[in-house]
Formats: C-alpha cells, structure tokens, sequence
C-alpha cells in the first residue's frame, strides 16, 4: 500500500495528518491490528488520539505499542482489544490488566500499593498487572487534595475508599457480564485470579474475554467491599511494579524525554531572589556552534542549543546584568537573630474552631497559675535544600493552539493550570506527561520549571527540554524555612505540664508555594502550626505564629512543619522529664492515655529498642513521638559519643502505627528512607543566605550523609484496622529530637540549633 510518501512499507511512518490518508487506511484494513504511532513522530498526543479514534472508526481500536516493522505486523495478526472498565481498569484479551493511578512516582512507591488496592477488591493474579498514570483530568483527581497531586502523605490516605470501590465496581460489571452471557443469576457468580466461575455448572471465563462486554455494563452504584478477612493482597509485601524498570535501565525519568527534533536548553537565574534580568548580550553564546538561540526572560535567561552540552558552555560565556534594586537583602546571622527576637515577641493567635480569643486566653492563664515552676526554650532550625538527585527539567512542545509538557512533577493539573494561564490558552489545550521523578519531597510540587520550560519552547518555535544544573537547582529551591520556635511550659509538683505555650517565627509556605496567596495565612499561618501534640494529656496550649518575610523563596518540604515543630516540641519535653527527674519514656507514658494509639507505638518501640533494659557500657539513648497525618511514630535511637564530638549511631528502632499498612515493604522502604534523609538534614543540612542569594550550590556544601554513616533501622509495624495514614514523611519530624535527646543522655549538653555540625559533631 502507498497512500501517500509519508506512510512507507518499512514501518516508519511520519506525521501525516491528512483525512485521505486517515481514510484510505481504514479502508485498506477495515479492523486495524496492533498499530503503534510512537511518541516524537510528529503528533502531538491530541494528534495521536484523534488519529486513532478516527482509526477505531472504520473498524475496532485493538492496541496501541512500541513501533513495530511491516514483517512483524504479518507476524503477529492476531486481534487485540483492550477495553476500559469504570475508568480505572483496562483490561485486554490476554488478561493482562492495566491499572491506572493519580499517583507520581518519585520513589515512594505509592503506585505499586494503589494497584494492590484496585487488584485486591478486582480479584487479580498480581502477575498480570501494569500501572500506567491516568490522564490529568477531573475525573481522575484525587480527592482528598481536588486536584492531580503527590504530596501529603495523601496517595493512599486520600483515596483508599474510593479505589477500593472503583475495584468493587469492576468486578462486579465482569460478573454482569458473565452472567448474561450464561443466562444465570449473578449471584450465582464469583471471582478468582482473574476470572469469573460458575460452580453450580462448573463454567469459567477470564477478564480478557469479558472486558467488552463488562465495559458496556452500567457501573454499579453500591458494591460490597471484601472483608479484611479475605484480603490476598492489601498488607502484604508484594513486588513492587516499578522496580524492574529501574534495575534494567528502561525506565524514563524527565531528564530522559527524547523526540525527533528536540532542543536542549540550559538556564541562568537571577542570583539574588527577585532580582530581574536588566540586559544581556547574547552574542558571546551564539557564536558556539550548536547554538540555536538566547532567550531572556524576567529573572532569568536561557541558551537553547543541540545538547545540553553546548548550551551550558555557550550560557556560561554570557554576562548578564541584573537589576537587584528589589532584590532580597537577607543575610543568614542577621536574619537567625530576627527570628529569635520574633518569637520572644510572639505572634498572631490561633483561635481553633469553636473558640474566642478571650476563650484561649483564659484558659491557657488560669492553667498556668497552678503551675509551681515556668520553664521554656528557643529551638532554632535554619532553611533547608530538597536537593533531589534528578535536578528539575521539563520538555515542552508548544504551538499557537496548545502546549503539551513531559514532566517530572508531583502536581500536573496545577502545572497544566499555570502553563495555560501564562500562555493564554485554554486548559484544555494543555496536556501535560507525567514521568517518572528523581525524588522529589515537595519541591515538585512547585511548576516554575514548567512555566520556564513552556516560555523557551515558545520563543524557539520547537519542542525544548529545559535542564536545571545542580548549582541552579540548590540556589533556586523552595527552601524549608528557616525558624525559630519557643516553647513555655508551666509545671506542677509532680513535673507535669498544665498548660504549654508555643510561639514560631518562619516564612510562610502560603506566601511563595503554587505562585503564593498571601491571604491564606491570614490571620495566622497554619502551616507554620502544623499539628500540635495533642495526644499528650498537657493542658491548655496558647499557639502563635510570627510571619516573617526576607524574599527567600519557601515550600513544602517532606514533613513540611512537623521538621521544626517537633524537633521543638519533643526536644523540650525531654528537657522537661529531666527536670522533674522522670525516665523520659516513663514521663511520656504518663500523659498519654492507656489504650490510645500513640500509647500503643510508645510501648511497642520501648519494647523493640529494650529501652527498659541496660546499655552496652558508652551506648545511650534517646527518644521521641509523633502523630502526623493520622500516623504515629516513634523512634528510638541507640548512640555513643567518641571524644565529645564523633558521634556513632548503633540503632535506629522505629515503631509505626500507619493504619491499615498496604504494603509493608514499601513502608520499610519509606521509614528507612525517612531516616537517611533526616539524618542528613540533622548533622549537615544548612542553607545560608548572603545579601539574597545562597551561598551552597553543590553536595560538597551542602552535604548529604555518606554509605556508611547510614545506621541500621528496625521498623515495625503495628497491626492496625484504622485507615490508612502516611507514611512518606511521617518519620522525618521526630529523628532530630531522637537524636539530639540522645546525646544529651551520652553527653549532658543539651542542643537546640541544628545542624549539629555547627555544635562541632560529626558522625564517626
């Protein structure tokens, strides 16, 4: 067949998107089997689906793959269709079954336990299942958040309800299928690995022969859920479905997005926040051979080249003026110092639900005149890096009527929302890819690379993927704030708190994060509160919050204010165990009442670490709780200390209460994960500013911990029938006061400014 030079005998294809062309092929084949148009053939995906459906229609949709030539089309004829149940589920004549998820992957796994929620109530063989991201739309948002995000510990907690049910529902429409087919009652049905029976006949058919005919079901209203009982897959340790893809190297990562004609782009930001691009020449860069075009920007200005390569050697040739007449003035020391005067201050109330200010007030005061000694602190955290190892990047394709992005993003629906915004079109001419992340916690919540991305792409008039060197990515984060947060306690005979009063001065998130919205932490910023410790019987608590604003750029970073809030709060009521001359773990037990949930994970860590029994001689321990996101947490933590300074961390016990655990490799996974990423932040973790800009710019300054200061980590996991809480950042909050009130045990120094490095510790 030759309809016209664009369609070849030897399979490859380009982008004709003539109707004769459309037409003649279905013609020709009438039933169209297994045809493949691969991505960065000339279409855009609007293209490509328009393409195919006009495909569909002069016969059946069968499939759509990795291209293959014309000898292996001849080879392999054999009619595949792949039909969609309730949205969620596709399910293709082999039994393969696609799930799809709303989850980005940037390391957590979440997508893997997303599918055993689906397969569980769906009845699958685990074998037989592939995860694909659903498209970024309403339908698919998740609904905790109403939106298309990753953040919050919200993958699983925000929607396992909901899934469940989407699962339930498929089910049942391949049960509805059967039975018509066979001409019984459906209750006279069930299923198994991937299959409907009938044992009063003996009969059986699999998905694959189903899936069409359950598509055409309508989708059930009410479906019973399985019983905890009958679970096969939820709470069990399965493989994890993204783990091949990355041992063998076939998965792709933003970094990786190729297409024919691609360019390359590398970019230069003011160095001081809010600085502005006054002028640059942009010759010394086009004089490199490779290099397309110079594009400045408001803040920033771009090489588009052939390779990253040149496009990085020709920006570095460029001199850039900037105008830092609003540019941010902070400096590190001056700033510490406001933040420590701002708490001694106080702030803005909070007054929860249901109360007054005068109601607050009173309570908090008439508490504290029972108390027989007053005791408070100031603990100091400075601004933190995310400093994922995938520096951010973003593809766009961009043309008059639309915009299409791959990107490694954990929000696409608000990155599709600010492109089409910025570009002036409609949302729904922007499609956005979502790939696999480098790691992201939080930061790629964030869509400034997007926007950076889409604007290049438009001026080059070509698809353009926009790489951020590691230098840009840690001077332009959203940084977790720095800030100071003091703690008053009133106390009575016995050492026990009456009434405990918290006062924080930081940045707010609202002010910079998702383009900023400076009313939302009006009158006081709750995300500077995070959740205050309330499983502690403790009295009345009075919470503060003092916003401060230096022009450095913040956001939510993984544990958002539980990073700072409770290394205060934990740190400070070990502080208050040793006053009152009580085992710090016995003081805790304490006030938190017997048969709660955090009292369960304070027994079974205590239990786990041996902390009721002797040290090995030099060894000391240190503890500290958590309840975050409907999770509680607790660590304990088994130090010795090396001439006052080198400090050798033997054991980390975690206990975890995370409601119903999913997949409990993956939380072991996270928990470990949690540890490393906190420990690094606790010893070294420390992002410095200098008349507005940051001073680190690569991990020899800014510095990560090493393979072999990692610790070991005992994680265990209580069994649990609430639903499912987080997991992802849950462990981070509650590591630095573990830590830190260990060494105060194995050194009688207590610490209140991290990182520890600046008190001279090291980890041996």
């Amino acid at each position: 067949m030759d309809v016209c030079s664009s369609w070849r005998r030897d399979g490859k294809a380009t982008a004709c998107r003539s109707s004769e062309c459309v037409n003649a092929l279905r013609r020709c084949f009438g039933v169209l089997v297994k045809v493949a148009i691969p991505r960065g053939y000339g279409m855009s995906s609007n293209e490509r689906r328009n393409f195919l459906k006009q495909l569909a229609a002069g016969g059946l949709l069968l499939g759509v793959g990795a291209r293959v030539g014309a000898e292996e089309r001849q080879e392999s004829d054999t009619v595949s269709v792949a039909a969609t149940v309730n949205g969620w589920v596709r399910i293709s004549p082999s039994g393969e079954v696609t799930l799809l998820t709303n989850t980005s992957e940037i390391g957590q796994g979440t997508g893997t336990a997303l599918a055993q929620i689906l397969a569980e109530e769906l009845d699958l063989a685990w074998k037989n299942i592939r995860l694909e991201m659903a498209p970024v739309e309403p339908r698919f948002f998740n609904p905790k958040w109403g939106e298309y995000a990753t953040y919050g510990s919200a993958g699983i907690a925000g929607q396992f309800e909901s899934l469940r049910t989407a699962g339930a529902q498929a089910r049942a429409m391949l049960i509805a299928a059967a039975a018509d087919a066979w001409g019984v009652s459906a209750t006279e049905c069930q299923t198994e690995n991937g299959q409907v029976l009938h044992m009063p006949s003996n009969r059986h058919t699999a998905y694959g022969d189903l899936a069409a005919a359950a598509a055409r079901q309508a989708i059930p209203t009410k479906v019973a859920l399985k019983p905890k009982s009958q679970w096969r897959l939820i709470g069990k340790g399965v493989k994890r479905l993204d783990i091949p893809s990355k041992v063998d190297g076939s998965a792709r990562y933003g970094i990786d997005v190729t297409m024919p004609g691609l360019l390359v782009a590398a970019i230069r930001q003011s160095p001081r926040f809010g600085g502005r691009l006054s002028r640059v020449d942009p010759a010394p860069a086009l004089a490199v051979a490779g290099v397309r075009q110079v594009v400045p920007m408001l803040d920033a200005v771009a090489v588009v080249a052939r390779d990253y390569w040149t496009a990085s050697k020709a920006l570095a040739k460029l001199e850039p003026e900037w105008d830092v007449r609003a540019a941010s003035t902070a400096t590190s020391p001056d700033y510490n110092a406001a933040l420590v005067e701002a708490v001694k201050q106080g702030g803005a109330l909070y007054v929860p639900a249901g109360a007054t200010v005068e109601s607050v007030t009173v309570d908090y005061q008439a508490a504290m005149r029972d108390a027989v000694r007053q005791v408070d602190a100031i603990y100091t955290v400075p601004f933190l890096s995310h400093a994922p190892m995938e520096p951010m990047n973003a593809t766009a394709r961009v043309s008059a009527s639309g915009a299409e992005l791959w990107l490694p993003t954990q929000n696409p629906s608000a990155a599709a929302a600010a492109v089409a915004a910025d570009l002036g079109l409609p949302a729904s001419a922007v499609t956005v890819h979502i790939t696999l992340s480098g790691g992201g916690f939080g930061r790629r919540v964030e869509f400034d690379y997007a926007l950076q991305a889409a604007r290049i792409a438009k001026a080059a008039g070509a698809p353009v993927k926009l790489l951020w060197s590691r230098e840009e990515d840690m001077r332009h984060d959203f940084y977790r704030p720095a800030a100071a947060v003091r703690l008053t306690a009133g106390v009575n005979a016995s050492g026990r708190p009456v009434a405990l009063r918290f006062d924080s001065a930081c940045e707010s998130l609202l002010y910079y994060s998702g383009g900023g919205n400076r009313r939302a932490a009006l009158p006081v910023d709750r995300s500077a509160l995070g959740t205050p410790p309330s499983f502690y019987s403790i009295g009345p608590m009075l919470l503060t919050v003092k916003t401060m604003d230096v022009g450095v750029p913040v956001g939510y970073w993984r544990s958002v204010a539980a990073s700072q809030n409770v290394f205060a709060y934990e740190s400070f009521f070990d502080e208050l165990a040793h006053l009152a001359g009580i085992d710090p773990a016995e003081w805790r037990r304490q006030l938190i009442p017997e048969g709660s949930r955090a009292r369960g994970v304070l027994e079974a860590v205590l239990e786990r670490s041996n902390w009721r029994q002797p040290t090995a001689a030099g060894r000391h321990r240190g503890l500290a709780l958590v309840h975050v996101n409907d999770s509680f947490v607790a660590h304990v933590i088994e130090v010795s200390v090396k001439d006052g300074t080198a400090i050798k961390i033997h054991q980390v016990t975690t206990a975890l209460d995370c409601g119903i655990a999913i997949n409990p490799n993956s939380i072991r996974a996270q928990i470990e994960g949690s540890v490393a990423f906190a420990l690094s932040a606790t010893m070294y973790g420390e992002i410095t500013v200098e008349n507005g800009a940051v001073t680190q710019s690569n991990f020899d300054t800014y510095r990560p911990i090493r393979l072999p200061e990692m610790p070991p980590v005992d994680v265990m996991i209580l069994d649990s029938a609430e639903a499912p809480g987080g997991v992802g950042e849950e462990a981070v909050g509650p590591f630095a006061p573990a830590l830190v009130n260990a060494l105060f045990a194995a050194t009688g120094r207590r610490i209140r400014e991290l990182p520890l490095a600046k008190a001279g510790y090291l980890l041996a």
